[in-house]
């Protein structure tokens, strides 16, 4: 029952505008925070329908729930996997999801639709053509893409082979292809679950969107290197950079919350993952001239952002602009000191810089600023086949969204340093 205790805590503030529901989440210290996030998105989403049937079925006066706490249920219980509680609490919805059923049901044939998704309000329907594939990175610490199909294949899988272009990713049942861009990204139809398939469960596979594996393949670490997540749990671009380095080399991983952390070294044991050395700390705290830090060669730097690119997120109502002026002016003014930090560790040669919110202010803005207080660095221009770049003049570096990239929102950059002779220090970035 925790988890749909805290879902509604978080839904209320959401909805009071108190923060980004992105940032209500990691910062609850929830134990399992990717399961706690989809919960609250979704019901988010549906939140005025949840709200018509709790209200016409009368639920609140017979079970005495308040509505946010109402609305997590009555989600998961006709629109989600099932309720994930016992005891009093399932006994009491149980008692009630008949009338439930029959009041979603009646709003469906009212409304001549037969989906969820088409009970929507206009602004957030998300057609069953647009819908966002299930992305798969295979842990080659674990397996290869080879291995990991053939598996696929033998459970009932179909496999279309190699993806050419973007509408190839646009699959349905069963048939999966491999990504485009990404060697060892495999591309699911939207609805595909894989939480208790055997290759998820051994770490063989990485529940990952496209565009979150973006930095670590950019950034390119070789093995034996060192290299810093800056800003790392809950972990799966660790894990990626870990496995880019084939497990050889240190990889230092910070983050401020202790729980957060806990819960990402219970995702890298899993994932084979053993080059790590995990840091409850301020990355801000960290000093660059430190010893252990001399050979620091490569950053990844995915700082707190307003999460406006998670396609859950996105929220056309009315918003009190002067508020959401400050709060991203806040956290640009973050995100440019985690940047001036980051390229202050003396051995660096490459830094990557990501986000997942489309906001200028938060991208293009924060690495202007940047180069422009640190002139021994310079942008590398990104793989030159990606349909979406960054906004003028920084076209070197990659954008991402859920039409022209088929991906939540996101923003990557790659700092390098120059060189006193002028050649390139370091491993071949991915810009092919």
């Amino acid at each position: 029952m925790a988890l749909y205790m805290k879902a509604a805590e978080i839904l209320e503030k959401a909805e009071r505008k108190q923060a980004a529901l992105k940032t209500l989440v990691y910062d609850s210290k929830f134990a399992n925070i990717k399961q706690l996030f989809a919960l609250v998105c979704e019901t988010q989403k549906f939140s005025s329908i949840l709200q018509e049937i709790i209200e016409s079925t009368r639920l609140l006066k017979l079970t005495r729930l308040k509505m946010p706490l109402a609305k997590v249920l009555v989600y998961d219980l006709l629109m989600g996997q099932g309720l994930k509680c016992g005891g009093s609490w399932k006994a009491l919805m149980m008692k009630h999801r008949s009338r439930l059923q029959a009041e979603l049901a009646r709003m469906k044939v009212k409304q001549k639709v037969s989906r969820n998704e088409d009970l929507l309000p206009a602004n957030l329907q998300q057609p069953a053509g647009d819908q966002l594939p299930r992305y798969v990175r295979v842990n080659t610490l674990k397996t290869t893409v080879e291995d990991a199909v053939d598996y696929l294949k033998r459970d009932g899988f179909s496999y279309l082979g190699q993806a050419c272009r973007l509408e190839d990713l646009s699959l349905k049942d069963r048939h999966f292809v491999r990504d485009l861009h990404l060697p060892e990204l495999l591309v699911f139809s939207p609805k595909t679950d894989f939480h208790d398939h055997f290759l998820y469960k051994a770490g063989h596979i990485i529940l990952q969107d496209k565009a979150s594996c973006l930095p670590a393949f950019l950034l390119n670490p070789p093995p034996g290197s060192q290299v810093i997540d800056a800003c790392a749990a809950p972990g799966n671009k660790t894990s990626h950079l870990a496995a880019v380095m084939k497990n050889r080399g240190r990889l230092f991983a910070f983050d401020l919350d202790a729980k957060r952390l806990a819960t990402m070294s219970t995702l890298l044991l899993r994932a084979g993952v053993t080059c790590q050395q995990l840091a409850n700390q301020d990355f801000l705290k960290v000093d660059p001239d430190g010893l252990q830090y001399k050979d620091v060669e490569f950053i990844l730097l995915d700082p707190s952002c307003s999460g406006s690119g998670m396609v859950c997120l996105r929220d056309d109502s009315p918003a009190d602009q002067e508020k959401e002026k400050a709060r991203l002016s806040s956290l640009a003014s973050f995100q440019l000191r985690c940047l001036n930090h980051g390229l202050r560790f003396p051995g660096l040669k490459r830094l990557v810089y990501s986000t997942c919110s489309v906001h200028r202010q938060e991208n293009e803005d924060v690495v202007a600023a940047c180069l422009q207080q640190n002139p021994g660095f310079r942008l590398v221009s990104l793989l030159a086949q990606w349909p979406e770049r960054g906004l003028d003049p920084l076209p070197q570096c990659l954008r991402a969204d859920p039409t022209k990239t088929r991906t939540h929102g996101f923003f990557v950059a790659l700092l390098e340093k120059h060189s006193e002779d002028g050649k390139q220090e370091s491993r071949p970035c991915r810009n092919t």
